[in-house]
């Protein structure tokens, strides 16, 4: 049943996604696009846009709106797919609830121990190689197009990055801001 695999999914994304909602969206990805298809590569871009428009974590937000698309692209109605989005919401969540109930009190009694620092100091470097993960995942010909099937869309979405990016790392121009240029961008030259 769907319902059972989008829990234990989430709920093992949830237990191992360190490094927020970005560091899970190659989690997500890899689990809902390639091993379980439940999703194409261009929903699940349209996915990571939303949940990075709406307010709340993006990892959240992704499993949210994966667990209604994934039931919805299954054949299920409206009121099985908000069932969808519940069950993997929670699946998500479940795993740091429990662990920060867990061991709240025992990591501030333990936060400056050499082992804990030693354990946190291996993790940084996981959590940016997930985010870079889940950058490089959505650089794609689906996302981008490929210069040999359309050239004008691939340069122009090649240009839309490089703006943004240096947009918002060199210009601090704020990436709401930016989202907002870029979608209206992307509606002018590739409509």
């Amino acid at each position: 049943m769907i319902y059972l695999e989008l829990f234990y999914t989430f709920f093992i994304i949830g237990l191992f996604g360190f490094g927020g909602g970005y560091g899970m969206l190659s989690l997500i990805q890899t689990e809902t696009v390639v091993n379980h298809h439940w999703l194409s590569s261009a929903e699940f871009t349209d996915i990571v846009a939303v949940s990075q428009m709406t307010a709340g974590p993006v990892g959240i937000n992704a499993a949210t709106f994966c667990g209604y698309t994934a039931v919805e692209n299954a054949g299920w109605g409206t009121g099985m797919s908000i069932l969808g989005s519940v069950i993997a919401t929670v699946a998500i969540i479940l795993p740091s609830l429990i662990m920060m109930i867990l061991i709240s009190k025992m990591f501030l009694k333990y936060m400056n121990t050499p082992i804990v620092q030693a354990v946190f100091g291996g993790l940084r470097p996981v959590v940016v190689g997930l985010l870079a993960a889940a950058s490089l995942l959505l650089c794609n010909a689906e996302n981008f197009s490929a210069v040999s099937i359309n050239p004008w869309r691939f340069w122009i979405s090649l240009f839309l990055f490089s703006a943004t990016f240096i947009g918002t790392k060199w210009m601090k121009i704020n990436p709401i801001l930016m989202i907002g240029y870029a979608g209206f961008a992307g509606l002018v030259l590739l409509y």
